[in-house]
C-alpha cells in the first residue's frame, strides 16, 4: 500500500463528514491507500457517522476508525501513525476538503524523486459569501498561513521551502522516517510548531526538502475571528517556550535564537511592558476588522491595501506571542521554585 492519509478529529463531526465525503471521489486506486481517522476521546456517534458517510459517498479505500484516549491530537496522529499501512502518510486536517487528484499527487511527488522527500500541498482558506476583511486577509496575505508567498513564486518544483513550510494540516512523507525520528511531538498538550518540528527533525536526519506541490490541494475550512487569531498567538508564544526546551536546536533554527534562555525572557518581559500601549491601540483597530466587508479593498490597490493592514498586525501579533512565551516561562520557573 502506497499510502495512508491521517486525520485526527475532536468535536467536528460535520467537517470531519465533509472530509470523509471529498477522500472518497480520489481519483487514486482504493487498494493502494488507505483513510486513518483518531477520535481524540471515545465518541461512537461520530465514528457511526463517519462510517456511514463513507459508504454513502462510494469510498473504496480501506477506512480505518480508531478510538482513542483523551490525550490530545498529537498523540493521536502517534496512534494513527502507528497503525498506518501505507508506505507513505498524508497528514490532514478534518476541516480540509482534498480535490479528488490530492493523494495522486502527494505520491507522484514521492515517486519523482530517488531521495527522500516532504511534499507538502496546498491548503488555501476557502473563500466564503459576504466575507469580511479579515477573512480577506487570512485568505489572501501570511496573516496565518504562507501559501500566497508560495504560489507568487517563480514556478520551481525542485526548490526546498525548507522545514518551516511542513504544514501538518497538508503534507506527506515516508512512513518509515517519520517513525525513525520519533513521530510528532506530543509531550504536553501545546497549540502549533509540532508539524515544523518533525520537519526539522526529518531534515537533520535525512535532509528532506520541503517541496511544494499545489495540485495536492485541500481546500481550508476555517474561518476566524479576530480574538481567535489573538488566542492563537499567545498558545504559539506557549508552545515555543516549551519547544524550545525540548528541542533547542529546533528553537535556534526556528526562531534565530534560543528563546527559553533566562536573556531571551528577559527581553520578552520589557518587551511586552514597553509596547502594551501601543499593542492596546492596535487590538482595538484589529478588532474591527471582522465588521468591514472583505470588498472594501477591491480595486487596484487591493494588495496595497491588504499589505498595510498585515503590517499593522504584526507589532501586535509579535506582543500577543510572547505574551504567551512568558506565561510559559513563568509558570515553569514558579514550579521550580
Amino acid at each position: 500500500m502506497l499510502a495512508s492519509v491521517l486525520i485526527p478529529t475532536f468535536a467536528r463531526s460535520d467537517k470531519l463528514a465533509r472530509c470523509l465525503t471529498a477522500l472518497a471521489k480520489q481519483d487514486f486506486d482504493p487498494a493502494q491507500f488507505e483513510v486513518v481517522v483518531g477520535f481524540d476521546g471515545p465518541d461512537p456517534s461520530a465514528e457511526a457517522k463517519a462510517r456511514n458517510i463513507w459508504t454513502a459517498s462510494g469510498g473504496k479505500a480501506h477506512l480505518e476508525l480508531m478510538q482513542c484516549p483523551r490525550e490530545g491530537l498529537m498523540m493521536v496522529r502517534n496512534r494513527m501513525l502507528a497503525k498506518a499501512q501505507g508506505s507513505h502518510i498524508i497528514s490532514i486536517n478534518d476541516d480540509v476538503r482534498p480535490v479528488p487528484g490530492f493523494v495522486s499527487a502527494h505520491i507522484a511527488a514521492h515517486h519523482s524523486y530517488d531521495h527522500p522527500i516532504i511534499t507538502v500541498g496546498a491548503s488555501p482558506f476557502c473563500q466564503r459569501e459576504n466575507e469580511s476583511l479579515l477573512d480577506r486577509l487570512t485568505r489572501q496575505t501570511s496573516m496565518v498561513c504562507f501559501y500566497d508567498i508560495m504560489d507568487s513564486a517563480p514556478l520551481n518544483a525542485d526548490r526546498d521551502w525548507g522545514f518551516r513550510h511542513c504544514f501538518g494540516l497538508n503534507f506527506s512523507a515516508r512512513t518509515d522516517l517519520v517513525r525513525e525520528v520519533g513521530g510528532f511531538y506530543a509531550g504536553e498538550r501545546l497549540y502549533g510548531y509540532e508539524d515544523i518540528e518533525l520537519g526539522f527533525r526529518l531534515a537533520q536526519k535525512h535532509k528532506t526538502p520541503v517541496l511544494y506541490r499545489p495540485a495536492a490541494r485541500a481546500e481550508h475550512e476555517h474561518f476566524y475571528q479576530p480574538q481567535d487569531l489573538l488566542t492563537r498567538e499567545h498558545n504559539l508564544g506557549v508552545a515555543a517556550w516549551h519547544f524550545a526546551r525540548a528541542n533547542p536546536e529546533f528553537a535556534k533554527a526556528c526562531f534565530g535564537r534560543d528563546i527559553s534562555q533566562p536573556d531571551e525572557v528577559a527581553y520578552s518581559r520589557a518587551f511586552v511592558t514597553r509596547e502594551r500601549s501601543a499593542a492596546e491601540r492596535i487590538r482595538e483597530s484589529f478588532m474591527q476588522l471582522a465588521t468591514i466587508p472583505g470588498s472594501s479593498v477591491d480595486g487596484d490597490h487591493e494588495q496595497a491595501l491588504l499589505q498595510m493592514h498585515l503590517q499593522q498586525f504584526l507589532m501586535l501579533k509579535r506582543w500577543i506571542w510572547r505574551t504567551g512565551l512568558l506565561e510559559a516561562a513563568d509558570a515553569k520557573f514558579s514550579i521550580a521554585a
